[in-house]
């Protein structure tokens, strides 16, 4: 089971005590999925669609509790892509149909469902806008899973729903983005934290704990990879270093011979030879008084100075030679 249908269960478990939270949800998951059927004598039935079996047992116990209407859940088979089952949680023709619209902020009049927005009086306070966005989430959304690039997401085919939705996002500080995608418009979170903070909100604790987990080994995984990689990087450079200190120092014995370098070269360039692996730091601590790290590599400096000044001496010298 992906990570956003675990968060969906979780989610789709949640009741809330206070009346106002249940109608705010509700309110959500019908305007994110619901559809009304208009039958002879303006008879009104309404449908909502979903393909999360605990999500049309939530949607049947709100209805239920806060409206005690006739309600049943049909189970339909998709024919087409993947073939996994629908939930339909339908509201049969009966009186209290056109009530339960106007509670929960759907109409204003007529038989339609509103094209607007989110009704202010339904998410007046922070608990109402809690259960809104879990009802929207449960309605259309999705998390991807922490392992891969961190993206929240809930999408609806109405724009002013969408801002609405990302309104409510933004008083509880997240910053929430619309996108248009085809004929949609896409509520989106982007980044660790805002989501983490998401999930609390909607109250996805047990995913949010999950979530964190697979985000703390990741990073720590990353930093790892970064501290071996600074760790190689700087052995690669201290070999490479190395090995142009050892030609630049045996060309030198092998051209004017150490023995007529200064006394502080000479050492420097016996103490490489003898110990080729060391470091600049490891060489210095050899010396006797000690030297600095900055003193070693002064002294290589010169010395490598030194041997391009006899090798461009030698070039010119045979460069005669071969003009006679």
């Amino acid at each position: 089971m992906s990570f956003s249908a675990v968060t969906k269960d979780e989610l789709a478990r949640i009741i809330g005590t206070k009346k106002c939270c249940r109608v705010a949800e509700l309110s959500a998951l019908i305007k994110m999925d619901g559809s009304v059927q208009i039958s002879g004598q303006k008879q009104l039935s309404l449908n909502i669609v979903t393909e999360n079996a605990a999500t049309a047992r939530k949607i049947f116990k709100l209805v239920k509790s806060l409206f005690g209407l006739s309600t049943e859940v049909l189970v339909r088979r998709k024919v087409r892509l993947r073939k996994n089952n629908v939930y339909l949680v339908r509201i049969p023709p009966q009186p209290g149909v056109m009530e339960i619209l106007k509670a929960l902020g759907m109409v204003e009049g007529g038989f339609a469902l509103s094209e607007e927005g989110i009704a202010e009086k339904l998410v007046t306070w922070d608990c109402c806008r809690r259960a809104y966005l879990r009802g929207a989430f449960l309605g259309g959304g999705s998390v991807n899973n922490p392992e891969g690039t961190y993206h929240l997401e809930i999408i609806t085919d109405n724009l002013p729903h969408a801002r609405d939705i990302a309104g409510l996002m933004q008083k509880f500080n997240l910053s929430a983005k619309v996108s248009p995608r085809k004929n949609w418009y896409v509520v989106y979170l982007k980044g660790s934290e805002q989501i983490v903070e998401c999930l609390n909100h909607m109250g996805a604790h047990s995913a949010l704990l999950d979530f964190e987990n697979v985000r703390i080994y990741k990073d720590m995984r990353n930093q790892v990879n970064r501290l071996v990689n600074c760790e190689t990087a700087n052995l690669n450079k201290t070999v490479n270093a190395a090995v142009r200190q050892l030609d630049n120092i045996q060309y030198l014995a092998d051209t004017i011979g150490l023995e007529k370098l200064p006394r502080s070269l000479r050492e420097a360039a016996e103490l490489r030879l003898q110990y080729p692996d060391a470091s600049l730091k490891e060489l210095g601590e050899l010396w006797d008084p000690p030297v600095g790290k900055s003193g070693v590599n002064h002294r290589m400096r010169k010395l490598e100075r030194l041997a391009e000044k006899v090798r461009s001496r030698k070039d010119r010298h045979d460069a005669g030679k071969d003009g006679r």
